[in-house]
């Protein structure tokens, strides 16, 4: 009998674990019995979130972090691999936006403010290359590795406001391909990179653009839903079976590729 989908004892890296989607992968993957390494920077948040783990019946521990930087996230591998001996998995799901990096209806593409638009693209794009070639390494010396991206619906086509979130994304995509090849022509058919593509899930990070106070639709809410075939938001649960399968063996000879989870959203036009 295949074991396809099975995740037990398998050491799974996750950055940005702290967030509304990435608690939810870390507290699925440990209930499936991975072993969850969370990657943030709120030390706070990642202690609840591993005690919560933990009260479940999970193994979970909290590594304190900064993505883009290459010296802390050595530190950070040392560390969970001393714990658990071995990373099977990284998930990159940190990411992030800034308001000047956006540009709102009542602005113009020269209202940008240049710093915060490198900011963003640091943290989403550095912080996925940086933590990829860092764990690839300890991969390479275990002779087999699975590195899952998350992208973002305005990586696949650009979407109003977020530009400095969507051409980070877009090129997280593009890295995604890139080193899928890389890892797998130079190191093996044991290596494989894959993106996770979210369509639209209201988050802490863009409650404030979808919805009004008073929790009902703004007028971008209502245009992504008349935009959506499925006619809601995701729910956290909702990327959760996608992400299994790529972190299980049942996805073994699937390399290169972006799962996009989004209610239809990218196929629909009118």
């Amino acid at each position: 009998m295949y074991e396809l989908f099975n995740i037990q004892n398998k050491v799974i890296v996750i950055t940005g674990g702290t967030g509304v989607l990435g608690a939810s992968m870390v507290e699925y993957l440990a209930a499936h019995g991975a072993k969850v390494a969370v990657l943030a920077r709120n030390q706070q948040k990642g202690d609840e979130l591993v005690e919560k783990v933990k009260s479940q019946g999970g193994e979970a521990s909290f590594y304190q972090t900064d993505v883009t930087s290459e010296e802390v996230l050595k530190k950070n591998a040392e560390a969970i691999i001393a714990k658990y001996g071995k990373i099977d998995v990284l998930i990159n799901g940190a990411g992030g936006n800034m308001p000047g990096a956006t540009i709102p209806p009542n602005s113009t593409i020269f209202d940008l403010k240049m710093n915060d638009f490198r900011t963003v693209v640091d943290l989403n794009l550095m912080g996925t290359v940086v933590p990829s070639v860092v764990f690839a390494q300890y991969m390479v010396n275990e002779k087999k590795g699975n590195i899952i991206n998350v992208t973002s619906a305005s990586a696949i086509r650009p979407l109003t406001r977020v530009c400095g979130y969507g051409v980070a994304k877009a090129a997280v995509s593009n890295f995604t391909k890139y080193l899928a090849g890389e890892l797998a022509i130079k190191f093996g058919e044991s290596f494989r990179v894959n993106a996770l593509c979210p369509g639209f899930f209201i988050t802490e990070q863009n409650r404030a653009l979808l919805t009004n106070p008073d929790g009902t639709y703004s007028d971008r809410g209502n245009t992504i839903i008349a935009h959506t075939p499925f006619k809601r938001f995701g729910n956290p649960e909702d990327l959760l079976g996608t992400l299994h399968y790529l972190v299980s063996d049942a996805s073994k000879f699937v390399n290169g590729t972006v799962a996009i989870v989004d209610g239809g959203f990218d196929s629909f036009s009118i």
